[in-house]
């Protein structure tokens, strides 16, 4: 009995050395200044984004499953960091959707973003730099 406690302790602690390593990650990868802010605003669309991305049949199928993760992770009634964490509570999707624009950005180039971008010019250019891109020229 001693030793399942002393194995059910240790995994305790593995996992809880892991989620403080992901809230390390998650503080030092958030978009700086109001960047994030920006980003909490436009959830609605990024999420409307990340479906139509991951509907887009030209892009890699690599790419696809990342997107279907994202959504999958973005329905979860439940977070990886609270909502009660300050700053990083109520950020983690939208530094998450952060992430995984520039993965798929990479791999399926800027022009996959703005085709399937449903919301304002505005808001596509605060997408572009949460994705680490720069705005889209003016016209």
């Amino acid at each position: 009995m001693n030793e399942t406690w002393q194995i059910l302790t240790g995994v305790a602690v593995g996992l809880l050395v892991c989620w403080l390593i992901l809230l390390a990650a998650l503080a030092l990868a958030r978009p700086k200044g109001n960047l994030l802010t920006e980003a909490v605003r436009l959830l609605p669309d990024l999420f409307r984004l990340i479906s139509r991305l991951a509907r887009d049949r030209t892009l890699p199928r690599r790419t696809r499953a990342l997107l279907w993760a994202l959504a999958g992770y973005l329905a979860l009634p439940i977070d990886l960091v609270p909502d009660f964490i300050p700053v990083l509570g109520y950020a983690d999707d939208a530094i998450a959707v952060g992430l995984v624009l520039r993965t798929v950005i990479r791999q399926a180039g800027a022009d996959a973003l703005t085709r399937h971008w449903p919301g304002t010019t505005d808001g596509l250019d605060a997408v572009r730099r949460l994705a680490g891109l720069p705005a889209a020229p003016q016209e």
